[in-house]
């Protein structure tokens, strides 16, 4: 397949990716009082790397309009099912958002397509322009700056990613 093709359906994947990643971190901050305000403002990839015909490495782009306290995501990891069906698990770095701004932060990530998935189911559910059917589990680590280090584990089942592209 070529690799425009391959490129292309990898970048939507990504996008989807980061909205499902915080939105599920903005569901988590119900415990804090603004946190819970934080929102995404715009999405990009600076690059995509195949580094195996089964994964690759990104770095990601989100502009995060942060109205509450500093904080750092310290790691953020899952799965994104199709029909049930795993398709691919990710995991990214950290990132330290900076309270009361709004800015554009840079997030690298890891896609590993799951056992048992290949680049062919990937381009089969792309082709098919719906993100319906597509699910994410989402498992968040962060601490929290206040009084010494609180560190948040987070995890949410079952995200549906079309429900956070409207």
């Amino acid at each position: 397949m070529s690799e425009k093709i391959t490129t292309f359906v990898l970048m939507k994947v990504f996008r989807h990716i980061c909205l499902a990643l915080f939105a599920a971190f903005t569901v988590a901050g119900c415990g804090v009082s603004k946190i819970k305000e934080i929102s995404l403002s715009s999405i990009g990839i600076d690059y995509i790397v195949p580094t195996s015909t089964r994964s690759m490495d990104a770095k990601l782009l989100l502009g995060i309009n942060n109205p509450s306290i500093s904080f750092t995501v310290q790691e953020v990891t899952g799965t994104i099912r199709y029909k049930e069906k795993p398709i691919a698990h990710f995991n990214t770095g950290s990132v330290q958002l900076q309270g009361k701004t709004d800015q554009v932060y840079e997030l690298p990530c890891t896609v590993t397509l799951a056992d048992g998935a290949s680049l062919l189911d990937v381009l089969v559910i792309a082709s098919q322009r719906s993100l319906t059917g597509l699910k994410a589990d989402v498992d968040i680590q962060a601490a929290l700056k206040k009084n010494g280090i609180l560190r948040a584990p987070y995890s949410f089942k079952d995200l549906d990613i079309a429900e956070f592209t409207k």
